[in-house]
């Protein structure tokens, strides 16, 4: 590791650093408590890492080898995770629906009002799943916009463009599905 010119420009790391080291801490603690269950539960621990994530790989009496980061924690946040597991993103938009249905809201400017397009076999009570996506995108962009203008926090101005670039990059995704 290559020594800087100087020493006095070190500075302190902001709250996103901050926040990035505290989740990985939580995720090594979790591997650790999870390692420890399976070594009192007769698993040993071998002396090679996963390929993949560098974790230590544990090995059952049956000799099969498990990555508890791999294939546990990862697994379990992909489970909830909308963009990689569809049940998920219905859960999110039936969510989304019943929170419209007791909380009405009405600042989502006409100029940014979802189009709909009407399907063309019998409708049913069923939503269109894209056009409630779509509404979604559209209030939580429309929020991220006024939050923006009230805040004074680099830190979170930052946070809250990235979320409105990555609404704008969904709403894209959308409207190609619907052309």
């Amino acid at each position: 590791m290559a020594l800087q010119e100087s020493d006095d420009t070190w500075s302190p790391p902001s709250e996103a650093d901050l926040k990035i080291l505290r989740a990985r801490r939580e995720r090594q603690d979790k591997i650790s408590r999870r390692m420890g269950d399976y070594l009192l539960n007769g698993y040993r621990m071998l002396a090679e890492s996963c390929d993949a994530c560098g974790t230590i790989l544990l090995q059952n009496r049956q000799k099969k080898t498990l990555c508890i980061a791999c294939e546990e924690l990862d697994s379990d946040t992909e489970k909830d995770n909308p963009v990689l597991n569809p049940q998920a993103a219905l859960s999110q938009v039936r969510e989304h629906q019943l929170s419209l249905q007791e909380n009405p809201v009405h600042d989502v400017p006409a100029a940014v009002t979802p189009v709909i397009k009407p399907e063309s076999g019998p409708v049913d009570d069923v939503p269109d799943p894209i056009a409630s996506a779509e509404g979604a995108l559209l209030e939580k962009m429309s929020w991220a916009t006024h939050q923006l203008k009230e805040t004074s926090s680099v830190e979170y101005s930052s946070q809250l463009c990235t979320l409105i670039g990555t609404c704008a990059q969904s709403l894209k995704a959308l409207r190609d599905l619907l052309h």
